[in-house]
Order: C-alpha cells, then sequence, then structure tokens
C-alpha cells in the first residue's frame, strides 16, 4: 500500500470510527433525551457500520462476504432512521409511533430472512442483481418521502425567509446522506472507475463538519426544534387560555396586584393558577407583552387615573403607589408609554379638561 492509499485509508476509516463513537454519544451521554437524538445515533450507527464495510472491502477485495452482508443489512435502514429522525424534529413527535416500530420490525425481519435463506456468500450473483438494487430502491424512497417533509423548509430557503438553526442542521443531515446515497449509486453504476470509495471520504468529512459544530459551536441547544418550543409539554387549549385571561384581568384591574412593586411573574401565575411557563407564554403569544411591560402599562394607566384625578398628589408619590421603585423609573416607564412625562401629561389633560368646560 503506497503512501496515498494510506491516506485515503486513515481518513475514511477514521470517519466510520468517529462516526460510531458519535452514535454512542447521542444514545447514552448527550443531555438532551429527545427521540430525535436516539434517531441521530441510530442513523450514525447504521452509516457508520455501512462506511466500515466499504473501506474495509474498497482496501480488501478478498474480505468475507459475510462482512458485506452486514454493510448492506445496515444500509437497509439508513432511510428509514434518516425519515424518522427529520419527522421527529419537524412535526415534534416525542414518544415513537408503533408504526414506525412496525417499520423497523418488517424491514428487520425481511433482511434476516432474505440473509438466512440466500446468504451472500452462496449467492453473489442474486445479490448483485435483485437485493442490492433493491436495497438501493428502499434507501432511495425514504430519502424522497424526507425531502417531501423538509418542502415548508426548502420554500423558506427559497424565499429568503429566516431559518432557524435547528431547520438548517435538518437541511443538512439530510443533504449530507443524500450526498453518500448518491456517491454509492455512482459507484454501482460504474460512472466513473475507482469511485467505490468516495463516499466513504464524504462521510468522514461529514462527520468532523459534525464534530466541529458540536464542539465549537458556542450553544448546541438550538440544533433540535424541541429546544425552541419551552412549552410544548404544558400547552393549554382556547378555553383555559381565556379562563386565565379573565382570571389575568381581575387580578391586575380588581385586586391591582401590579401595585405591589415586587411582583413576581410566578406570584402572579400563582394567583391565576398556572405555571410561570404558561403565564409568559400566553403574555408573549396572545397579550404580546412581555411579564414587564404588561404589569407597567397597568401601573401607567393608573398612575394616569390618579394624575387626573384632582387630589393634587405630588407625582413622585403617584409612581410610588402604582407599584414603581423609584422616580426615575416612573418617569422613563410613563415617557416610553405614553409619549410624554407625568407633569406635562397631568397640564395637557388638565388644560382639555377646562376647555371642554368653557364649551359645554
Amino acid at each position: 500500500m503506497d503512501f496515498g492509499s494510506k491516506v485515503l485509508f486513515f481518513v475514511s476509516a477514521l470517519g466510520a470510527f468517529n462516526g460510531l463513537v458519535l452514535s454512542i454519544y447521542f444514545f447514552f451521554f448527550s443531555a438532551k433525551k429527545h427521540l430525535s437524538n436516539y434517531l441521530f445515533a441510530a442513523l450514525l450507527l447504521v452509516l457508520s457500520i455501512r462506511i466500515g464495510k466499504s473501506v474495509a472491502y474498497f482496501f480488501d477485495y478478498g474480505l468475507p462476504k459475510i462482512y458485506l452482508q452486514l454493510g448492506l443489512t445496515a444500509c437497509f435502514f439508513i432511510g428509514p432512521f434518516l425519515y424518522f429522525f427529520i419527522k421527529s424534529e419537524i412535526s415534534q413527535v416525542r414518544k415513537i409511533p408503533k408504526s414506525w416500530i412496525g417499520q423497523t420490525i418488517s424491514w428487520l425481519l425481511i433482511i434476516l430472512t432474505v440473509g438466512i435463506m440466500y446468504p451472500y456468500q452462496e449467492f453473489p450473483s442474486l445479490w448483485r442483481t435483485l437485493f442490492i438494487p433493491l436495497i438501493y430502491l428502499q434507501w432511495g424512497l425514504y430519502i424522497t418521502f424526507s425531502i417531501f417533509q423538509l418542502m415548508p423548509l426548502l420554500k423558506k430557503w427559497g424565499n429568503k425567509e429566516k431559518v432557524k438553526s435547528f431547520e438548517i442542521w435538518v437541511l443538512t443531515i439530510c443533504a449530507a446522506v443524500l450526498i453518500l446515497f448518491v456517491s454509492y449509486v455512482w459507484s454501482i453504476l460504474n460512472i466513473t472507475k475507482g469511485s467505490y470509495i468516495n463516499a466513504a471520504v464524504f462521510f468522514s468529512l461529514i462527520i468532523y463538519l459534525v464534530v466541529f459544530v458540536l464542539l465549537y459551536r458556542r450553544k448546541a441547544n438550538d440544533l433540535s426544534s424541541f429546544s425552541t418550543q419551552k412549552y410544548v409539554d404544558n400547552q393549554l387549549n382556547e378555553d383555559e387560555i381565556l379562563l386565565v385571561m379573565a382570571n389575568l384581568n381581575s387580578a391586575m384591574k380588581e385586586k391591582k396586584l401590579f401595585k405591589n412593586p415586587n411582583l413576581k411573574l410566578n406570584e402572579l401565575a400563582k394567583e391565576v393558577k398556572i405555571s410561570g411557563h404558561q403565564l409568559s407564554q400566553i403574555l408573549n403569544d396572545k397579550v404580546e407583552r412581555n411579564f414587564t411591560l404588561f404589569v407597567n402599562e397597568y401601573r401607567i394607566d393608573e398612575a394616569c387615573r390618579l394624575l387626573l384625578a384632582g387630589n393634587n398628589p405630588k407625582i413622585e408619590a403617584i409612581g410610588f403607589e402604582v407599584g414603581f421603585n423609584s422616580r426615575s423609573t416612573f418617569f422613563s416607564t410613563f415617557k416610553k408609554l405614553k409619549g410624554t412625562t407625568p407633569t406635562l401629561f397631568q397640564q395637557q389633560q388638565g388644560a382639555s379638561s377646562i376647555a371642554q368646560n368653557i364649551l359645554a
């Protein structure tokens, strides 16, 4: 083996080995125990086995055919695991559906039955002319199904809309598997001489890219759709949301909880009998306000009422009465929400009231 062949062997074999290590990591050591992570681990596992077989066979054509059969058996599961991974991310699947289990078991029974009845060692011609093309056909069909799942993301990409990190990640994984598929088909059709090892080299480069992303990105938790959905386990239906909104209105307008200068999100959530996450979700999604702005709007509305009440209270005292901790915070919040200072607001509204009385 010359130096160039040794380098090629090292690069391609190391990719298969690193893929196996990454698979183990996602199976057992990943902090995020999402279904999609386990499916990604399974995808890496079968890819590593398939690539490992390719590397071994490329550098040793006398390899026992049982190893070839093992690699092709793993190849039979690349398509399904890719589709399941993408579907779990796009559709937020948290528990593996029975249909997926059924598909996996069915494919396993099929490939085991074929392997036992027609082992590659004894029926190499049958494998080359029938079984291998069927395996790649099945792989190609699942890639097609996966691409259909990704069509909305591809349209977003095409329309130059903002694409989330996990969406780019899923698109990249699908593209990588598609490249591997094309490389193998290219080799089987013998379009380019010596192209069989290309898939292994591509896989190594992809694995290095994955390792780079995981090790050097400032954060990797946004590579899953589950990390962008903080409240997916605690969603409320529309009737429950309406009830919460009514309770919020009562707590703020009747009980005037906003007057508590130390009011916290969880305290208000407890008052309306939901979790802090659920309340934050409702405020962001339905009211389109964060907690601070939501409370401050009630405080400023109350301050406006007091300014026009005609009792001539000190403006600073009004700020403290409605729940602000400091004069500066009261004045800056008032100007932000009303576009003027409390003093000018009082003068303008007072002048307007006098004018209306004169006209009347």
